[in-house]
């Protein structure tokens, strides 16, 4: 078949001569800066018809291959004022595509979008004709936890193709920034299922200096929602640094202290499902019934005890009191573990015993009981500590 070669400038292509590409002369005209042609098809067969040196043979030089040239020519001009209009209606649906993130934004509705592809930071989703996008950071707990081993680029392989319930967080046309959450739309769907007292299962994820970040197990065996263990709220002992207790991938059950629904926030606790050492304290260490243990009590007669550090001075603003007679340390312990360095001091719940009730005080590991002698009652008791906790630094 007989072939022509055209060359302006540096572009040159070879093309069948009863088979001109459509597209490459879309692309030549591009790149010549010739595409103003597109809205003069008179011009565009004119240019296009002169700007080629045919190399033919006698025999096809016919005049059924010039009247076959016309009508290319003009095919090729209609096809491209075609392909201009398409671009005009791809840029209004996109305008509409635009306006409907938009209105999924304010709304809070959840969008079912296809995972087109990956990159570095996060997975490409299909919004209509938009491509938007996901940061990890936004995914759903529940792929991690269903597939640890495996690194977030290997997972996000492994989601090309699905379709993932998010919710758009940002939509600026101007800026062409689409962005998802898939955290957003499962926070709606499950958050209503949890409740403060509630415990679950969990599964440690990233740990900070502050506590650890705990997925948590819903019955259909995926973690979907994830709260925050303070670093406050990880044990009874004294915690300097959480990773010396959770690392990321541990199995652990935490108890619901509070929810944020409005800034979709969940705080959990895993030394609330434990026995307070205190009750321990008062069971074991200082047993009620009078009993001691010559290994963790110490009996006095309260003259030999040297009082806990800043404890002197509660004694002698107690003794200021109204109400309240005698003031004396009457045995100490020391507990299995630290639970703070500060002196703390309250009241048992022991009854009292001729007008003679008990408090506790603890500082590390030493505990201190102290017995109160005084005509007033429980409440009488506890006013008058807290008048004295506040007079004392």
């Amino acid at each position: 078949m007989p072939v022509f070669t055209a060359t302006i400038g540096s572009v040159s292509f070879l093309s069948q001569l009863l088979n001109p590409d459509v597209s490459s002369f879309s692309c030549f005209l591009n790149q010549t800066k010739l595409s103003n042609l597109c809205c003069k098809p008179s011009v565009i067969k004119k240019s296009f018809s002169s700007f080629y040196t045919l190399k033919v043979s006698a025999s096809s030089a016919s005049t059924n291959t010039k009247t076959d040239n016309s009508e290319q020519d003009q095919a090729s001009a209609n096809a491209l004022l075609n392909n201009s209009s398409s671009s005009d209606d791809f840029r209004e649906r996109g305008s509409a595509d635009w306006k409907a993130a938009r209105a999924y934004k304010h709304s809070g509705f959840i969008y079912g979008g296809r995972v087109e592809g990956f990159n570095g930071g996060g997975l490409l989703v299909r919004f209509y004709s938009l491509v938007g996008f996901l940061p990890f950071p936004q995914l759903s707990p529940s792929h991690s936890c269903k597939e640890p081993d495996k690194t977030i680029h290997q997972i996000a392989k492994g989601l090309v193709g699905s379709i993932l319930s998010v919710k758009v967080i940002q939509a600026e046309e101007e800026s062409r920034k689409l962005i998802f959450s898939e955290k957003e739309a499962v926070w709606t769907k499950f958050s209503t299922k949890i409740n403060v007292g509630d415990i679950f299962a969990g599964r440690v994820g990233s740990v900070e200096d502050y506590g650890a970040f705990v997925h948590l197990c819903f019955p259909d065996g995926l973690y979907h929602l994830t709260g925050l263990v303070h670093i406050s709220e990880v044990s009874w002992d004294l915690v300097q640094d959480v990773r010396d207790i959770l690392t990321e991938g541990d199995d652990v059950r935490v108890k619901v202290i509070s929810i944020d629904r409005g800034k979709s926030r969940i705080t959990l606790s895993i030394k609330q499902l434990e026995e307070d050492p205190l009750l321990e304290t008062l069971d074991k260490v200082i047993p009620q019934d009078g009993s001691a243990n010559s290994e963790s009590l110490t009996t006095s007669n309260g003259s030999t005890i040297e009082p806990l550090p800043g404890l002197a001075e509660i004694f002698k603003e107690l003794l200021q009191e109204e109400g309240i007679n005698d003031v004396r340390i009457s045995r100490q312990g020391f507990e299995k573990r630290v639970v703070s360095q500060d002196l703390q001091l309250w009241l048992s719940n022991a009854p009292p015993s001729d007008d003679m009730f008990t408090l506790l005080a603890r500082a590390g590991r030493q505990v201190q009981e102290i017995q109160l002698t005084t005509s007033l009652d429980q409440e009488g008791i506890k006013k008058a500590l807290q008048r004295v906790l506040e007079r004392v630094p």
